[in-house]
């Protein structure tokens, strides 16, 4: 079979990248013929919030990436389309984050399909986190493009019934990112990121945005039984929008002894290093449907405090892989303290694993062919 991905994927970094490419290994691994159409141009530099879009790894030299589409340009998206048509695809897939990208993959897509081609689209949000004026054309015109859906939580499903009442949504947990590299130990990890070997440590990982609530997580680092437990929190993460916020945050609060500040982009390479370093992952998230976190967090190993927002609480098990918790700093400190005062690493770490066998990519995968 022949399948054709269209969207995010090297030289462009961050989670849809990793997750595209990882996704047409697995497809490769079962012997389909893959094809990666990724961007030219995929952010105008003024709408791009961090450093830089381009990654620092490696090429992956296994798959085969061709850079043809320009979001922006109209005549682009055309002459695409009717370039990746002549590949003849039985399937083609896309995934969607953001209503931006609606015009130029939703056209893209029209043209490149066939009349044999199915065309399906991984959603990961259909309205965004952060809304703006005109995002429901925008996203409309895309669903147009599409036979089929996948969703990875069921808030996505319940949002996408604005959207169609007749094409096919199923409903597919988001697999582990299993990608980045083996399990270290927490020594090994530590010693590599400087780190106290025998210190409690909890992180937050990722883009640093509004709606992903660090600032719920600095004001429950501020509380004194925190304090007191000798606990610190690792932001790892590049910011994406205003620094100046949280910097005012941490002053106000005097919590910097209590912080480790990464907050760069994390290579890679050194994801892993940061995950087994760290004790508990913390995703404080305001707004939120699904996330990859989650599963990098799976992959390692590690329990979760997520906020019951969005599709985070159908991932983790409260009590048993992690915490639930309302996005409110007090509960996140309450959780915090009782995992590690309760001694729950662990048990917790037992769950996890347990938890992640039902994430595997073949799964995902399988679910897409039917």
């Amino acid at each position: 079979m022949k399948i054709i991905i269209i969207g995010t994927a090297f030289p462009f970094r961050g989670g849809i990248a990793s997750f595209n490419e990882r996704l047409a290994e697995e497809f490769i691994a079962m012997g389909h013929e893959v094809v990666i159409f990724t961007f030219t141009l995929q952010y105008p530099n003024f709408l791009f919030p961090g450093k830089t879009q381009y990654s620092d790894d490696p090429k992956p030299t296994h798959l085969k990436i061709v850079p043809i589409l320009n979001s922006v340009n109209p005549f682009n998206w055309i002459i695409s389309g009717l370039k990746i048509r002549k590949e003849k695809a039985d399937i083609i897939i896309s995934k969607f984050w953001i209503p931006f990208m609606g015009p130029s993959l939703g056209t893209v897509i029209r043209l490149a399909k066939t009349k044999n081609t199915k065309a399906i689209s991984i959603i990961d949000n259909i309205i965004p986190h952060e809304k703006r004026i005109g995002d429901k054309i925008l996203s409309g015109y895309f669903v147009g493009a599409i036979d089929r859906f996948i969703v990875m939580s069921l808030s996505v499903k319940e949002d996408m019934k604005s959207f169609t009442s007749t094409k096919p949504i199923i409903y597919k947990p988001h697999p582990i990112y299993d990608n980045y590299g083996d399990i270290l130990t927490s020594d090994q990890a530590r010693e590599y990121l400087k780190l106290d070997k025998s210190g409690k440590y909890v992180m937050f990982f990722g883009f640093i945005r509004d709606y992903k609530g660090l600032d719920l997580l600095l004001e429950a680092m501020a509380d004194k039984k925190v304090g007191d437990a000798g606990i610190k929190c690792i932001v790892a993460g590049e910011y994406y929008g205003n620094k100046e916020k949280y910097d005012k945050i941490i002053q106000e609060l005097g919590i910097k002894d209590r912080l480790v500040l990464r907050t760069d982009f994390i290579s890679n390479e050194e994801v892993r290093y940061y995950f087994c370093a760290a004790d508990l992952v913390v995703q404080p998230y305001i707004t939120a449907t699904q996330s990859g976190i989650s599963q990098i967090a799976y992959h390692f190993e590690k329990p979760m405090i997520v906020t019951d927002v969005g599709g985070l609480p159908e991932i983790v098990e409260h009590g048993k892989a992690g915490y639930v918790v309302k996005p409110k700093s007090e509960e996140i400190s309450k959780s915090i303290l009782d995992f590690f005062e309760g001694n729950k690493i662990s048990n917790f770490e037992e769950a996890v694993k347990r938890k992640k066998k039902e994430f595997s990519w073949r799964n995902f995968v399988q679910k897409i062919l039917e």
